[in-house]
């Protein structure tokens, strides 16, 4: 995986430029541990002592979907930011009513869920069972849905927020919601059979 000198721009009035950059140094954190662990895995697995309890190849193994997840979501809610309010695309719309009935109904549901997140909030299409859900995940490889596809990311990790917005999870919500890059997620929901 190569790491992008600049791959996103400070384009959100959602947080701080100090907020952002800071932001990005841990995006750019999980990039060169799921290097290093690649690499590790190429040139020495280890895989004779693999172990459940514990292993190299397991402690590399977790840390390998840890830290990729933590730069797919990171790139994802990057995407879905804006500086300013966007409108929410027909074809989404639709879609949200067809699961949550309004688009007020998701979007107190996504709060809610969003106040009980310790690490991320998705607004995810679940193949299984083609519903759309609010999931919620407490680290980034605890949580997810397998067979799901991420529509809308929000971190819920203190260090997205509390810079700019201390303990006020809430109002952080409240404007990510307002700063929803939402011509992104309609390109995300465009890719969906509804």
């Amino acid at each position: 995986m190569e790491a992008i000198a600049a791959p996103f721009t400070y384009n959100t009035s959602l947080v701080s430029q100090k907020a952002y950059d800071y932001h990005l140094t841990l995006y750019h954190g999980y990039i060169s541990k799921t290097n290093e662990i690649t690499q590790k895995l190429a040139a020495d697995p280890d895989m004779a002592s693999a172990n459940a309890t514990y292993s190299t190849y397991r402690a590399l193994k977790r840390g390998e979907s840890f830290a990729l997840d933590g730069v797919i979501l990171h790139e994802l809610y990057f995407q879905n930011l804006s500086k300013g309010e966007t409108s929410i695309g027909h074809h989404t719309e639709k879609l949200i009513e067809k699961y949550f009935d309004t688009v007020d109904k998701w979007k107190a549901e996504f709060t809610a869920s969003a106040l009980s997140a310790r690490g991320w909030c998705i607004l995810v299409y679940e193949q299984r069972t083609q519903n759309f859900r609010n999931v919620v995940l407490d680290s980034h490889d605890d949580g997810l849905v397998c067979g799901s596809y991420p529509l809308l990311v929000l971190d819920m990790y203190e260090h997205a927020y509390f810079i700019d917005y201390g303990t006020d999870k809430a109002k952080y919500i409240s404007k990510f919601l307002e700063l929803v890059n939402w011509d992104i997620v309609e390109r995300r929901c465009a890719r969906l059979v509804d």
